[in-house]
């Protein structure tokens, strides 16, 4: 009786563990069904072709960000996490739109656009996981956060910046969105400038991010229905037409150098206008003086910051083809930088000399520029160069 019984356990035993076992089975082909349809659904079949991303499982998603374990703000579509890769390469994980069968091709076309734009001053992009309902994607770390919260944190994160810190981060940014609106093959427009959305490395070197709009416009369209964008940044233009061009992110740009300059938000003091209250400064006193950073009092910089504060001014006016193109705000801002590194280093060159460097909303070509303050300065003459991140 008792081995009867015990048979009967062993029976009932194998039974119970072979049903849990096809049950576990099942459930585990299921699973890889459903990660299948998700890498298919969101383009999986023409991304795993682009040469320099890598496409992570869902596995190796989970071991990078140890379960989404920490992280490290809030982006536009969900949460970002930080995650260390196999070699030890710190990145930041964080998800894009949802996507359907309407948004595969802008998706894909979206994730081939980004992994083609290497530049210094642009985030890289370095692979996705496609095997999860909203993709995830995998971006180069960015240790000091964005620019938002370094001029805006509260005053425990406060992080003095100097004016030639400023100046560089200006420079590079312009950099950034100068190489993304020169692309040969591709009009290229990135629709969400702002402080937030301009990353900031270890060493304080700029990385434009999140392409915001421009996820929602087909590459060769210049429409959306979708007005998607940060008000206070936006270009009134786009706002009211739904039409994005690469003169909407040179508004927005203008908009960055004012905080830059004054360290104020878009509105400030409760219910306070930046672009309002510059503009009147302006147009009352033909000088952004009172709105400046109180850090500043040294006349030189007074004068460096008055010379960003007249080009922001250029990339605000409200008809778009009297703004002036990235090319030429970069060019400006690099001929600035040069000027004052020449001034740092007891070159005798002054306000009024820098003034005939560059007519009034007419940007001097940066070869016509070196040309000039060589002269000035009684330097050697270089050959000039169209590498402006180097100056």
């Amino acid at each position: 009786m008792h081995t009867e019984n015990h048979t009967i356990f062993v029976g009932i035993t194998l039974g119970i563990s072979f049903l849990i076992v096809g049950l576990l089975f099942i459930l585990m082909m299921r699973q890889k069904r459903r990660m299948n349809e998700y890498f298919r659904k969101n383009g999986g079949s023409v991304l795993q072709k682009v040469e320099n991303i890598k496409i992570f499982t869902k596995d190796e998603l989970k071991k990078i960000t140890k379960n989404n374990s920490e992280v490290l703000g809030q982006g536009g579509f969900g949460k970002v996490y930080k995650g260390i890769l196999e070699d030890n390469t710190l990145v930041a994980v964080k998800a894009s739109i949802e996507v359907n069968d309407a948004r595969k091709e802008d998706f894909t076309n979206e994730v081939i656009i980004q992994s083609q734009m290497i530049h210094t001053n642009i985030i890289k992009l370095l692979g996705c996981c496609l095997e999860v309902d909203v993709p995830m994607l995998v971006y180069e770390f960015a240790a000091n956060g964005n620019l938002q919260d370094i001029l805006h944190g509260d005053n425990n994160r406060r992080v003095p910046l100097p004016l030639d810190l400023r100046m560089d981060i200006a420079v590079e940014a312009a950099e950034g969105l100068r190489y993304m609106h020169s692309s040969a093959n591709r009009t290229i427009r990135h629709g969400d400038v702002k402080p937030a959305n301009i990353l900031l490395n270890d060493k304080f070197k700029p990385k434009i991010s999140d392409f915001g709009t421009s996820k929602l416009l087909t590459v060769d369209k210049d429409f959306t229905m979708f007005v998607v964008g940060s008000m206070g940044y936006i270009d009134p233009v786009f706002h009211k037409t739904g039409r994005l061009t690469q003169k909407s992110d040179v508004y927005s740009f203008g908009v960055v150098l004012l905080e830059l300059i004054t360290r104020k938000p878009t509105i400030y003091d409760a219910n306070c206008s930046l672009l309002i209250d510059f503009q009147k400064a302006y147009e009352q006193e033909n000088s952004g003086r009172a709105m400046f950073d109180k850090d500043f009092t040294i006349e030189e910089e007074i004068f460096v910051l008055e010379e960003i504060g007249r080009l922001a001014m250029e990339c605000l006016k409200e008809k778009v083809e009297e703004r002036p193109d990235m090319k030429e705000v970069a060019e400006q801002l690099v001929i600035l930088r040069r000027s004052r590194k020449s001034r740092q280093g007891n070159y005798n060159i002054s306000p009024q000399q820098f003034e005939e460097m560059s007519t009034e909303g007419t940007p001097l070509s940066l070869e016509t520029a070196i040309s000039v303050s060589s002269s000035v300065l009684s330097a050697p003459s270089t050959p000039a160069n169209n590498d402006f991140s180097n100056a």
